[in-house]
């Protein structure tokens, strides 16, 4: 059965959020349908792999997709992207920066900013979170972050040098001081912990969370013998 969460955000619209575990040989992802109940209309976070889970929860939600938010350009972030927005005829949004440096392309692209919109009732805000990768993007809708690979309950994304370290150490610093306590994490993954978490319970119990600098921040996130391999779970 898929996990269901709500929320308010600051204008009072309380988004169904919809957790669909995604697999794809030993990988697993999380991803999300997000649903304006006064609209029915929605939108998903970063598909991947598995199409009829997606639309078994759209026809189970009632609902109509009216596009897709991509986090960032991996190919376990995108995979379905394209076939969805194909299907339902809605657009793709990706940060601008984030579609210079992977060279993703599809019909439906839409390059975005940090400008927020509206989907029925909801309210989108992209929050710019390089670190992970580049143009990677976190979506505030209602008092939920959708934060992909950029913050864990666990940890945080993997960079590739201590400059993307140093990025990574000011996308978590802006998201501390941007988001309400209150505001709940979806990620895009998980080492053992559910989806839906405080950012109070991170700030407490999150270790990428408590660096104080950039440089002892990067120095932790780059150590040695760290083992990458080690594979997300479920719960």
């Amino acid at each position: 059965m898929n996990q269901q969460h709500t929320n308010a955000g600051h204008n009072g619209i309380v988004p169904r959020v919809i957790v669909l575990k995604m697999c794809y040989q030993s990988i697993k992802n999380y991803n999300y349908l997000v649903v304006d109940p006064s609209t029915r209309h929605a939108v998903i976070v970063d598909p991947a792999w598995q199409m009829e889970k997606i639309d078994q929860a759209l026809m189970d939600a009632q609902a109509v997709l009216r596009g897709i938010l991509i986090t960032h350009s991996h190919p376990d972030h995108t995979d379905l992207a394209e076939p969805i927005a194909e299907k339902y005829d809605c657009p793709i949004w990706m940060s601008k920066e984030e579609i210079v440096v992977s060279g993703f392309n599809a019909r439906q692209l839409i390059a975005i900013d940090t400008t927020p919109w509206a989907i029925g009732q909801m309210l989108i805000e992209p929050i710019f979170t390089p670190g992970h990768t580049p143009g990677c993007v976190c979506y505030l809708i209602g008092g939920n972050l959708f934060s992909g690979d950029v913050l864990f309950a666990e940890g945080c994304g993997l960079c590739s040098d201590t400059q993307a370290a140093h990025a990574m150490f000011a996308s978590l610093q802006n998201l501390k001081t941007r988001l309400k306590p209150q505001t709940r994490i979806f990620p895009g993954h998980s080492y053992g912990e559910p989806p839906g978490q405080t950012l109070s319970q991170l700030l407490r119990d999150n270790m990428y969370l408590h660096f104080s600098d950039k440089d002892s921040f990067a120095a932790f996130r780059m150590r040695s013998g760290q083992n990458t391999a080690k594979m997300f779970t479920f719960r």
